[in-house]
């Protein structure tokens, strides 16, 4: 890639301008180049290398937003191709016996990002959406994760965001051991003052957690007993699955409904 005078690459340039874009989906040509600093020739000729290859795309009224072929190009990722089609199917299940919002998400440096969200008519109000972040240790789904990671992931996380997680979440590293015993974390009144998230983590077969998988339940809800038995059995087969376990891959995902009525009964 060839490098301005200032020595920033191309690659540089373009990322700068994409990440513009993920906090304002849509901008001018002349905004987009004053929130990713660029001068305006600079930022105009990419935007039309970008917008011919399909990675950005022109409105109608001339405004700049991500174009479809970054959609099609992530769809290929691993992360999609694997993690999230092979939870799709206990995602879909948890989602019809819990009937809330279930969310799949992976750890992205110190915070949580969310890579799958299915929800419904009726759910409880939650802002999550899918590739939004949010702080490890405000969420239930970085708790789940951190409590089954290596403890270079979490002293890494504490080591970034100590004092801010010292004043938010004084107990942080107790609540973890607490989640590790219970296999599940449970966060009350955080992203939302009347919903409760419960997730449980995706584990490898080191036991380390590859991601977690999370119901937003209302807060006052008197099913949380048999929501978390649903959520550690969606938990365990999409684990399964993605290990590549021979007798999993041949029987395909079970219907969580029979799952969680024979851990009920």
């Amino acid at each position: 890639m060839a490098n301005s005078p200032s020595g920033e690459s191309v690659l540089d340039r373009v990322m700068r301008m994409l990440t513009a874009l993920e906090t304002e989906p849509e901008l001018t040509p002349s905004g987009l180049a004053r929130e990713a600093g660029l001068p305006k020739s600079t930022a105009y000729r990419l935007i039309e290398d970008l917008t011919r290859r399909g990675l950005l795309e022109r409105g109608p009224d001339g405004q700049i937003s991500l174009g479809r072929r970054l959609w099609e190009i992530a769809q290929r990722t691993p992360l999609a191709a694997t993690l999230r089609q092979t939870a799709l199917p206990y995602m879909e299940d948890l989602n019809a016996v819990v009937q809330q919002t279930t969310q799949l998400s992976v750890l992205d440096g110190t915070s949580v990002m969310i890579v799958e969200r299915l929800s419904r008519t009726g759910a409880v109000v939650n802002p999550a959406e899918v590739a939004s972040r949010m702080p490890v240790h405000l969420t239930s789904m970085g708790h789940a994760i951190l409590a089954f990671s290596a403890r270079s992931v979490v002293d890494d996380v504490l080591r970034r965001h100590g004092e801010r997680i010292a004043a938010e979440r004084p107990q942080f590293r107790a609540e973890l051991a607490e989640t590790r015993r219970r296999g599940y974390a449970s966060l009350d009144h955080l992203i939302h003052r009347n919903t409760t998230g419960i997730s449980a983590p995706i584990l490898d077969v080191h036991g380390r957690a590859q991601a977690a998988i999370t119901v937003v339940v209302p807060s006052d809800s008197v099913n949380l007993g048999m929501h978390v038995m649903a959520l550690k059995t969606a938990a365990r087969g999409i684990a399964s699955r993605l290990r590549g376990q021979a007798q999993a891959e041949d029987r395909g995902p079970q219907p969580l409904r029979q799952h969680v009525v024979a851990l009920a009964s």
